[in-house]
């Protein structure tokens, strides 16, 4: 007798930098989460798509969860308060470094969810074994319904134990996508995700969290993608600190993201990139939309 087709939609939260997107990116087996050392570098809920013969995982990483300073903020949180509604299963994400209790506000409410929870503890490869059980005894009396995994998504540890609680805790169900699809994003979205990334390497401060890109072109030809992307930061002193001391700095990011496009979309790339001052993007609700952060 044939299996059961199980399908559902496994949403990834958690607080800021606990490897979210590390773990989403090691369980798709795609890189499609921006990852970086700094906070909040996830923006949008990003889909990634893992298909078996009899069932299929459709992973969300969400924004890390904050207070919000901004509008673009509020509307990061948006997309986690959804995800929370929406989830057939919850994949809480948690480390060894951060204070367990913090956002306890959101520990409430897994605490009251219908849905399975599996409670990640990640980098566990950077704390010591005393600390991990200790964690592990807090977290299964806050969630005693919850599955408790120590894990480490950089070294991949543990993660086929999750893979295998996650596709047991599926609800029967038809595929929702078609089964050769491994994410619902278009190019257009990696694109930009891809360069963001480059800047959140290559600049400090708050200019990271100033900028957003938006790719104006993307044309396919036959030899190669022809890309032209903007870069909107905040102030004049922004623009200047991107482009750098005749050019140096925009043409360095310019290179690497093209490198990293060329790898993702398995074709040669030409990058054309632009900056330009947008001082009012992050709360402008107009802008936020056109930039895919509004409902």
């Amino acid at each position: 007798m044939a299996k059961q087709h199980r399908a559902g939609f496994v949403n990834i939260i958690g607080n800021p930098n606990v490897g979210k997107s590390t773990l989403m990116n090691a369980l798709v087996g795609e890189k499609l989460s921006i990852v970086t050392a700094k906070a909040q570098t996830t923006r949008h809920r990003i889909m990634g798509i893992v298909n078996g013969e009899d069932y299929q995982i459709v992973y969300s990483d969400t924004p890390g969860i904050l207070k919000p300073n901004y509008r673009l903020q509020q509307n990061m949180l948006d997309f986690v308060d959804t995800a929370i509604g929406d989830a057939d299963v919850i994949l809480y994400v948690t480390d060894t470094i951060e204070k367990a209790d913090k956002n306890e506000e959101y520990i409430s409410k897994l605490q009251k969810l219908e849905c399975p929870v599996i409670v990640v503890l990640n980098k566990i490869d950077i704390s010591s074994q005393d600390r991990v059980m200790e964690l592990m005894g807090w977290w299964k009396e806050k969630l005693p319904k919850a599955t408790i995994f120590p894990a480490s998504a950089q070294e991949k540890f543990n993660l086929e134990n999750i893979y295998e609680t996650i596709v047991e805790n599926l609800p029967v169900a038809p595929a929702w996508y078609d089964k050769d699809v491994f994410t619902v994003q278009n190019l257009r979205f990696f694109a930009s995700e891809i360069l963001r990334e480059k800047i959140f390497l290559n600049y400090s401060d708050e200019v990271p969290y100033s900028v957003q890109v938006e790719i104006e072109e993307l044309k396919e030809g036959a030899e190669r993608y022809d890309i032209r992307a903007v870069i909107y930061v905040m102030r004049d002193s922004q623009k200047g600190i991107i482009i750098g001391k005749g050019g140096s700095a925009l043409k360095k990011v310019g290179t690497e993201a093209r490198l990293e496009m060329e790898d993702f979309f398995q074709k040669k790339v030409f990058l054309t990139t632009y900056v330009k001052v947008d001082p009012d993007w992050r709360e402008n609700k107009k802008e936020l939309k056109r930039f895919g952060y509004e409902f």
